[in-house]
């Protein structure tokens, strides 16, 4: 559902970028990527999206976003972690190292390319300001990689779908626009539930531990 700004106490808003927005070298390996792994699942090519939040809560507004490095030289950028791009070893240079933005009042560069935006993800302030404290805690897994065991690489569709998840957001209504897909979702929302899990099992654990 597209949304007006400003009519709830908060706002968790999702931007669905077309791949390669405002880059064409990236426009086009996404659609290689894409016809590649079309034919291997038989399925029709779909249209590649990459999603970024626009959170308001409190009277203030964040942008979340996990974009590389040299993609603007904007300062106080809210930048909170950096990680490696294809292979760990490259994050030592510029050119293979993304970050995570937690940018107040910040802008999403490619905003203007968005289709069926800004989508209301979620209102409830508590759920906000959760999801607002842990975008420090993700993880700085490398970009187009599976380290962490998902079945699916790691990218910024991940590190949303994470967010979200980890935050207590409804996740079942969320869809990327029609004919589109989301590479990586899956790979955030597998490591909230295993993250969630273990968290669930620790508390129990403690509270069978405690005296009787």
């Amino acid at each position: 559902m597209i949304i007006e700004p400003g009519l709830r106490a908060a706002e968790v808003s999702m931007y669905w970028l077309p791949l390669g927005a405002g880059g064409h070298v990236v426009r086009w390996n996404g659609r290689l990527y894409e016809a590649f792994a079309a034919r291997r699942a038989h399925r029709p090519a779909a249209d590649l999206y990459h999603c970024a939040l626009d959170v308001a809560v409190d009277t203030d507004r964040y942008v979340i976003e996990m974009a590389p490095v040299w993609a603007t030289r904007t300062t106080g950028r809210g930048v909170v972690r950096q990680g490696p791009v294809g292979l760990a070893w490259l994050g030592r240079f510029t050119a293979f190292r993304y970050e995570i933005r937690r940018w107040r009042d910040g802008v999403i560069p490619d905003a203007a390319e968005a289709v069926d935006s800004p989508c209301l993800a979620g209102d409830d302030p508590a759920r906000a300001r959760h999801l607002l404290e842990l975008v420090p805690q993700a993880p700085a897994a490398t970009w187009g990689r599976d380290e962490l065991g998902t079945g699916e690489m790691w990218n910024s569709n991940s590190l949303v779908a994470w967010l979200l998840a980890r935050s207590g957001h409804d996740m079942t209504g969320i869809r990327p626009p029609a004919g589109g897909r989301l590479p990586g979702w899956r790979a955030g929302l597998v490591l909230a539930a295993r993250q969630i899990l273990t968290a669930r099992r620790t508390a129990a654990t403690d509270v069978d531990r405690r005296p009787s």
